[in-house]
């Protein structure tokens, strides 16, 4: 069996695993799956895949988008996580323009927010569905 067909666990590291149980439970609604023998917290992500929280001291988190969410509606997703109390991040970088937290970046619309611990999250969608 190849890895093309293999399920993912993407890793994120938490500083607050309280917090970050509630922002990915409750603010994402990503089903929560307990804890696995390490303590890492686990979510359960589209195709079997799994999102775990590993617990790590402040400072830890990447500087790049660690995670994507294709989405069907960027616009309306954008709006219900704003009504769970998500904050979009908007970026003013030459050749890129965001309207109302979204940008066109080639063949997808694009938005970012950041967890309780500063991890970059992005939101997709394909432009030619």
């Amino acid at each position: 069996m190849g890895l093309h067909a293999a399920v993912a666990t993407t890793i994120l590291p938490t500083s607050m695993p309280d917090m970050a149980r509630t922002f990915y439970g409750e603010v994402l609604g990503l089903t929560f799956r307990g804890l696995d023998a390490d303590g890492k917290l686990l979510f359960a992500l589209a195709g079997g895949s799994t999102l775990a929280l590993i617990e790590k001291p402040a400072g830890s988190q990447a500087d790049h988008t660690a995670i994507s969410f294709e989405v069907g509606d960027i616009g309306e997703t954008i709006h219900e996580l704003q009504a769970r109390g998500v904050v979009f991040d908007d970026y003013d970088l030459p050749g890129l323009k965001m309207v109302d937290h979204v940008c066109v970046l080639g063949a997808e619309k694009a938005a970012w927010f950041k967890d309780p611990d500063g991890n970059i999250l992005c939101l997709h969608e394909p432009l030619n569905r």
